[in-house]
């Protein structure tokens, strides 16, 4: 192993250090934007493992003008992990999860699973949406890494939140279109949500609930905005009956689980447990 592998293998296991009001903090604004969750030696050393997984797996090949409003967001390629072992270093990172557990306020989180989401150029909007529409699952301590590969201006559309807008149950019946695009824009100035958007420095990640309604702007810059995300459960979290179409597509993410069982299968292994880490400390 390198010099440089072994330096970033170390920070992926080291504890990031979360404030005192972190867990309190997310629970009342429903995301949190943290500096330096990565170092700049981390993030060029992943950059282009994701990137050259993305151009090989990505299925979506019509030109950007002949694509809908969710083609023109991004290409979407998922569980990037089970693919390449340098990207399953990233996802299965202790530091990375023991974020995730921190600021859910539990003390283990298993993946549901991660995906690459690449905005090209001249890419649109990503709709308002709330991503636990998606999700059969019995609890709300799921929540989301949002990790950029490059610094991200507001002109290549960093993700944005409403916050406070998790605790917001309208709209939640909405999957990520044009209409819930127009319905959670007046919602969110209705409802006065502080609308948060700002740029990502190199190494900065978002994190955010599941209810909590996001979205970004178009790239308008000459680089595709490089976004590698995971997705955290508390490692407790059970099965539900799905409410729509797409959570019963979703529950392929859960292999041989059933309803009403913990999803504790290969594809969601625990990726954090803070009993564990204490007792190896």
């Amino acid at each position: 192993m390198s010099a440089l592998a072994a330096s970033v293998t170390s920070e992926l296991d080291r504890t990031y250090p979360l404030s005192a009001t972190a867990t309190a903090d997310f629970a009342h604004d429903g995301f949190a934007h943290l500096s330096n969750v990565l170092s700049p030696e981390a993030i060029a050393h992943f950059e282009p493992t994701v990137t050259s997984e993305v151009i090989r797996l990505n299925t979506q090949h019509l030109p950007l003008e002949e694509r809908g409003t969710y083609g023109k967001a991004f290409l979407q390629v998922p569980n990037l992990w089970e693919h390449n072992e340098t990207v399953r270093d990233l996802v299965f990172s202790k530091r990375l999860a023991g974020i995730a557990a921190g600021l859910l306020g539990v003390h283990a989180v298993r993946l549901y699973h991660d995906q690459a989401l690449y905005k090209e150029p001249s890419g649109g909007i990503t709709p308002w949406h709330a991503d636990q529409y998606y999700w059969p699952l019995s609890s709300d301590r799921v929540c989301t890494i949002w990790l950029p590969l490059q610094e991200t201006p507001l002109e290549m559309g960093p993700l944005a939140f409403a916050r406070g807008s998790h605790n917001f149950s309208s709209g939640r019946e909405l999957p990520i279109s044009d209409e819930s695009e127009a319905a959670l824009d007046r919602a969110v100035a209705e409802q006065r949500f502080e609308h948060v958007v700002e740029p990502f420095a190199l190494g900065d990640a978002s994190f955010h609930r599941g209810w909590t309604f996001h979205h970004a702007g178009p790239n308008h810059s000459t680089l595709p905005r490089r976004v590698m995300t995971v997705i955290y459960l508390d490692a407790d979290i059970r099965i539900t009956d799905p409410t729509n179409d797409n959570q019963t597509s979703d529950l392929g993410w859960m292999p041989g689980a059933t309803i009403g069982q913990v999803p504790d299968t290969p594809r969601n292994p625990v990726l954090y447990d803070a009993r564990r880490a204490a007792g190896s400390a």
